[in-house]
């Protein structure tokens, strides 16, 4: 591998600790909850019951990585469990009103967030960004 490409992918590394980092220690402060326990929340708050492997799939984590995520949820009052309507052995899960509140401030914290680096990069460099990892993504590496 070439040196350049190296570096591309190490300054990918880089941005992706430092956003999520940031993005952790301000979703802590402002509500309680990492950046991935925020998606938990936003994916729960968009379809209200969903299950956790609905959760694990719209997410694409493992279901074990969710339920400790969601043991989580549940144990701040953020989301709340009842049983499943259509599977006996699964839980529906939704939004408490502490829940529904710290997704008001998540999301001001993320619009911020996004603020800034449109500030950084102009509104053409968002969409190559946007548009670049939304590549890097689909890719079998």
């Amino acid at each position: 591998m070439a040196a350049p490409e190296q570096r591309v992918l190490h300054l990918l590394q880089l941005a992706a600790h430092r956003v999520r980092t940031h993005g952790d220690r301000r979703g802590i402060a402002i509500a309680g909850v990492t950046m991935p326990q925020a998606g938990a929340l936003f994916v729960i708050h968009g379809k209200p019951g969903a299950t956790q492997r609905e959760i694990a799939q719209a997410l694409k984590q493992r279901e074990s990585a969710v339920t400790s995520m969601v043991t989580r949820l549940l144990d701040a009052k953020l989301v709340e469990r009842k049983s499943s309507a259509d599977d006996e052995r699964a839980w529906s899960l939704y939004l408490t009103p502490k829940g529904t509140k710290a997704l008001v401030e998540l999301r001001k914290l993320l619009n911020d967030m996004n603020a800034r680096l449109t500030d950084a990069l102009g509104e053409d460099g968002m969409q190559q960004l946007g548009a670049a990892l939304r590549i890097i993504s689909g890719l079998e590496l």
